[in-house]
């Protein structure tokens, strides 16, 4: 894909919080490291806006988070986690990422959406037919929808150095084992 990135450019980025956080504690058992990824994603472009769209739970444990997304200048939209009588819970920024999405669209150029959820599909054609917007999806491959990917004008797949882009946790007893016999 030839994609076209330069300095003047406007760009917004938008992150499905919730989908990168259980694609990397599933395939990797890490965190997202955001900042690698804004820094990549961004490059030496212009941003002008970047959101989060985080779930906040009765708790409040992720509230060190929310502040560390601050400290990177990504602004944060929480909604609360919806627990159902039977006891199903929902966590779903889907709408609101979009509606977010459509309505910066024209100060933008480009717009980086931060998700692998096929659902998106429709708003990124909308983007780029409607709107004029050049849209990248950056995401981990392994789990990300293939026609999302195929439908965006370039695609950053976290997979392919997944160890710059996660910040690893290590697993309770697991000791760093020595090389030596």
């Amino acid at each position: 894909m030839s994609i076209i990135k330069h300095k003047e450019q406007r760009v917004g980025v938008f992150i499905d919080a919730q989908n990168l956080y259980h694609s990397a504690k599933n395939l990797y058992h890490g965190k997202v490291n955001f900042q690698q990824i804004m820094k990549d994603a961004v490059g030496d472009r212009a941003l002008i806006r970047a959101i989060a769209y985080v779930i906040t739970t009765e708790s409040g444990e992720e509230s060190s988070f929310f502040e560390a997304l601050g400290k990177l200048g990504i602004e944060t939209k929480t909604k609360d986690l919806q627990i159902f009588l039977g006891g199903a819970k929902k966590a779903d920024w889907d709408v609101g990422l979009a509606i977010d999405a459509v309505k910066m669209a024209p100060k933008l150029d480009s717009i980086i959406l931060v998700s692998g959820d096929g659902d998106f599909i429709p708003l990124v054609e909308y983007l780029q037919t409607n709107e004029g917007c050049q849209v990248e999806v950056v995401s981990f491959g392994r789990s990300s929808s293939s026609k999302l990917m195929e439908k965006a004008d370039d695609f950053m797949d976290l997979d392919k150095e997944f160890k710059k882009y996660l910040i690893m946790q290590r697993r309770p007893g697991n000791k760093k084992r020595s090389n030596k016999n």
